[in-house]
């Protein structure tokens, strides 16, 4: 690889190989949501990319930890690698924009290789990103034994679009806050926060943000209850090739995060407030109980609205309001017809390609065009058709 070889970034066994310490760090979240273990943080200074505020940091475990140890030549092998690998990615930022939007944001807080990758629930991520206390700040842990596995120790160019491709749930996860815990999926409706229109209209872009991370807390969905993603493969933003899932649930966790990320954005943004008003009321009024991704291939839709019947209206808020609760669904693999509202937004892309500002486009006008068409009506008869079988 030109302006890059490994001669260049020897570094001592002894100095990748760190010890750690537990400082009381805990950190939040991995690929799932739920709550992750506690995680040691390293003692030591760690390694400097030249560029990059974060530093890299080896975790060697032991012989008795379930991640196991992390032999000295596979450690400096690895740190090699990984340091290698970021300075290519921060050469050609504009190539990776998940990348360079989670540098310029100082979202990294640090990133450390450990021998073994797992989550909460013992399974083993070639990557896993974790939140700290500090909100808007994660951490990137990478997997020794992966890289090895696959190839990738020395292997730089191979292994930078894989790196770079984990900066999806970087920046996801430092922009989206905790997600609760997925124990119950009852519906507190009667409870949740809901404001009204006027109120709505009244609050800060990030006043309605707050809010609407409150309405995931307690009511608002974005996972399929179907399942219908489950061992599905996933498209990378504005790629039209299919990424195999490493794990059975990596498309439903994917799509939740930028689905999330799309409904904050149009809460947020006061063009959609302006152009796209029901959009934004819908979410934060209680109508709203669902936006998720699904895969239904009996039906060439790219979107549909789903609308109770009045006669299965509910009662939300302190103020007793009556709505018929929606879902919004979003078409994996299908793109756009020229008669959608958003065709011209969706570049012929699936919807599962498109960018965080293309899906909030197309969730809001699904909104806007279709809420109270659907509502008059109640529009769920074809819902036992689409269920995934």
């Amino acid at each position: 690889m030109s302006g890059l070889t490994t001669q260049g970034l020897i570094l001592p066994v002894a100095a990748a190989v760190l010890s750690f310490t537990i400082d009381g760090y805990v950190a939040y979240a991995s690929h799932d949501g739920p709550a992750a273990a506690a995680i040691h943080d390293l003692s030591g200074q760690g390694h400097e990319i030249p560029g990059l505020s974060f530093r890299v940091f080896i975790d060697r475990g032991t012989k008795e930890a379930v991640s196991g140890l992390l032999e000295p030549t596979q450690a400096d092998a690895a740190l090699q690698t990984v340091i290698e690998t970021f300075s290519y990615l921060n050469q050609h930022r504009h190539s990776y924009p998940r990348f360079d939007e989670a540098v310029s944001k100082w979202m990294l807080d640090r990133v450390i290789i450990q021998p073994n990758v797992q989550n909460h629930e013992g399974k083993v991520f070639p990557f896993l990103v974790v939140r700290t206390v500090d909100p808007g700040r994660v951490r990137l842990l990478i997997s020794a034994a992966s890289m090895k596995e696959q190839g990738y120790l020395g292997a730089v160019e191979q292994f930078a679009p894989v790196l770079a491709r984990e900066f999806e749930w970087v920046v996801s996860k430092a922009e989206t806050g905790q997600k609760p815990k997925t124990g119950s999926r009852e519906r507190d409706l009667r409870h949740a926060p809901i404001r009204t229109d006027k109120e709505i209209r009244a609050l800060s872009g990030e006043e309605r943000v707050r809010l609407l991370q409150q309405l995931f807390e307690t009511y608002l969905h974005t996972v399929d209850d179907q399942q219908s993603l489950d061992g599905q493969s996933y498209y990378e933003i504005g790629n039209t090739i299919l990424i195999p899932p490493s794990q059975p649930d990596s498309a439903t966790k994917f799509y939740d995060i930028r689905v999330r990320e799309a409904l904050q954005q149009i809460v947020r943004e006061p063009s959609f407030l302006d152009r796209m008003p029901l959009a934004v009321t819908n979410l934060l009024n209680g109508t709203i109980w669902n936006v998720t991704f699904v895969k239904v291939d009996q039906r060439d839709w790219a979107t549909r609205t789903r609308v109770q019947s009045a006669d299965k209206a509910v009662m939300v808020g302190v103020t007793g309001r009556s709505v018929q609760p929606a879902a919004i669904l979003i078409n994996l693999h299908r793109t756009a017809a020229p008669a959608d509202p958003f065709y011209a937004d969706t570049k012929d892309l699936p919807m599962g390609a498109l960018s965080g500002f293309q899906l909030a486009l197309v969730i809001a006008k699904e909104i806007q065009q279709n809420i109270i068409e659907k509502s008059q009506t109640g529009h769920v008869a074809q819902d036992a058709l689409t269920a995934p079988q």
